[in-house]
């Protein structure tokens, strides 16, 4: 690809995308706009300031943080502690560091761990997490913690635009400042991101050194993940039209690793790399797509995610151990040595952001299923955040046994990646299509207790999904409509469900339910009606990778199951088959998805399986089962 072609500008104004769009509110206390309230609005929002929009190159759209709320759930739930936790972090200790090197008065303390110095590692995350919350949920109380914290950053600034960050921290304060714009219509942030950009672009080390696997220092590249900076400037300039932004944002491109999936799937050549920032990489070759419309760019980040699929994923969703991108087999192999077998909160955020892009990018329902397996086993599987800045950072897979535990280290990344997920939650249960489109619909990807109020032509719909899944097999969606009205309902059919159903109004309806596509029932709708999913939950076995195809995990449709770990008795071998699997796990009354093992011979099997995400820390569990391996008796010596 020339740098002709990298660097022109197919789009003025990217209006009505899902990804870029925002409805502006005052700072000043003025209500939060009905949920959803975003369709024309954002469709004609300009970037020059004046002409009318121009379609981005999405499909379908998200509700963009706004008309979805989340109802009572283990994942509401965890949202809702996040939000307290960050909440209650001091201001002034988050700000210490910052206002200490501008020589200003410095009450509070050091937040310790990453951030002893400074919280420039985490700062611009936060700043994202809190805006994106009052979007979502017109928190006004966290809106203006995250503008007092803008404001009072601001101040710490040089005149010339200097405010002591290099790529890596820069980079998320690009993400919390474009946040602040456009989720909590700040009038500080454009012009800030603005002077500390000019700083940036004249100051850069640009030697923008690759990523390699040897040395080990530059498995993220020089300077540190400089390969993560366009997404953010993209939406920079996206949403504003300023040239500066997206020449800034050419200067990062990362065609040396782009280029590897440039015509396929299976590079040979992709390993060994952070894992990721890798991953996150894709998420600025997306936006070069959606400001550029090169189609290569889409067709990169479509085989960076098949590749990731059939080659890089744990049955959790996980990917990454030892913080690598893998050579084939390696998946498996590092299971029997390594415990960082994947970064969690970072690593869910990389892939929640891929998934969402290629959704709306293709429109296709196969991308969702990344998203639903990061949701129940990667950030939803987490420790949560709490005290001093103590938080989860490596999930643990390994054979002889895994367990879940705080880093060792405050306030690390993952501690600003942990606000992004959690409130992402709500942008990725729904898309809706342009409501410009004569047969516009809505779609459901996640099920999960929740509400969507979608503003379409004609009139407001509100649906309400009511649902136990993944527990249980069925989810219920009840519409109230202000008239009735005909239009598409859209159901994700996971890629591993076979025999998924529809009701609507308790009968069945004739629809397919085609794994890895969207069930479409599309029919004149009445306040009242329902529509019941039923999605099969069989036990089945996982292989790690094509080259451990007899090392497996227990997955009960998106959910890792693991074994008690800790028990005083052999380790236990599986059946051959899911068949028997179905057999030989028994559902037990001790809670949902908590299976005993029955296995034919009679023998009593104490250690039970359980979901992966109701481990709390300390919990011993084994997650990866050799098929082929005999049963181990410690205490019996055969030499």
């Amino acid at each position: 690809m020339t740098k002709s072609v990298r660097r022109r500008e197919f789009l003025k104004t990217l209006g009505a995308t899902g990804l870029l769009a925002g409805v502006p509110r005052s700072l000043g206390g003025a209500p939060r706009p009905a949920a959803g309230a975003s369709s024309s609005a954002d469709a004609s929002r300009s970037l020059a300031g004046g002409s009318a929009a121009v379609s981005a190159p999405n499909r379908i759209q998200t509700f963009n943080y706004a008309g979805v709320s989340l109802g009572k759930s283990r994942w509401g739930d965890q949202y809702l502690r996040a939000r307290d936790f960050y909440f209650h972090v001091s201001n002034d200790d988050i700000l210490q560091g910052f206002r200490l090197a501008a020589g200003l008065p410095a009450p509070g303390k050091p937040l310790g761990g990453w951030c002893e110095k400074d919280s420039a590692t985490v700062f611009g995350q936060w700043l994202s997490g809190m805006s994106r919350m009052y979007r979502a949920t017109g928190d006004t109380a966290m809106r203006d913690k995250a503008a007092y914290l803008l404001t009072e950053f601001a101040k710490t600034v040089g005149a010339n635009g200097d405010c002591r960050m290099r790529p890596y921290p820069y980079e998320k304060l690009t993400c919390g400042l474009v946040d602040m714009h456009e989720y909590a219509d700040h009038p500080e942030a454009m012009p800030l991101l603005s002077k500390v950009t000019d700083y940036a672009s004249q100051t850069f080390d640009r030697t923008r050194t690759p990523a390699n696997p040897e040395p080990w220092e530059m498995h993220s590249g020089k300077p540190l993940e400089w390969y993560t900076l366009p997404e953010n400037l993209f939406r920079a300039y996206a949403l504003t039209g300023d040239a500066q932004f997206k020449d800034f944002a050419d200067v990062w491109l990362y065609h040396s690793y782009w280029n590897k999936f440039a015509a396929t799937a299976a590079p040979t050549d992709a390993s060994g790399v952070h894992a990721y920032s890798h991953v996150n990489t894709f998420s600025s070759a997306a936006m070069a797509y959606a400001v550029t419309n090169d189609p290569a760019y889409l067709q990169m980040i479509k085989n960076a995610y098949d590749f990731l699929q059939n080659t890089q994923t744990y049955a959790t969703g996980g990917y990454g151990p030892v913080e690598r991108i893998m050579p084939a087999g390696s998946l498996g192999k590092a299971l029997e040595y390594q415990q960082n077998c994947f970064e969690a909160p970072c690593g869910s955020w990389a892939g929640f952001k891929l998934s969402r892009y290629l959704t709306q990018f293709t429109g296709e329902a196969r991308y969702g299923d990344w998203a639903e397996r990061l949701l129940y086993n990667g950030i939803g599987a987490s420790l949560e955040i709490n005290g001093p800045g103590r938080h989860f950072y490596y999930a643990d897979y390994r054979m002889a046994g895994g367990v879940k535990i705080f880093s060792r280290n405050a306030y690390t990344c993952c501690s600003g990646t942990y606000i992004q997920d959690v409130v992402n939650f709500h942008d990725l249960i729904y898309y809706k299509d342009d409501p410009a489109k004569t047969d516009a619909g809505l779609y459901v990807s996640l099920y999960v207790p929740s509400e969507v109020v979608w503003k379409r032509v004609g009139g407001d719909v509100k649906i309400t999904q009511a649902t136990q899944y993944p527990e249980a097999e069925t989810s219920t969606l009840t519409l109230q409509m202000e008239r009735g009205a005909g239009f598409p309902l859209r159901f994700r059919i996971p890629g591993w469900a076979q025999g998924a159903s529809l009701k609507v109004n308790d009968i069945p309806a004739q629809v397919n339910c085609t794994p890895g596509t969207w069930a479409t029932i599309d029919r004149p709708w009445i306040s009242g009606d329902r529509v019941e999913i039923t999605i099969p939950l069989p036990l089945r076995m996982l292989p790690v990778d094509p080259q451990h195809p007899h090392r497996v995990a227990i997955v009960r449709g998106p959910v890792v199951l693991v074994q008690d770990g800790g028990v005083h008795e052999p380790v236990f071998r599986l059946p051959y088959n899911d068949e028997d699997l179905n057999k030989w796990l028994v559902a037990d009354d001790e809670g949902p998805s908590v299976y005993r093992v029955v296995p034919p011979d009679g023998k009593h099997v104490m250690a039970k399986f359980r979901p992966f995400y109701a481990l709390g820390p300390d919990y011993y569990y084994r997650m990866y089962f050799d098929l082929d391996s005999l049963p181990v008796y410690l205490w019996q010596y055969e030499g």
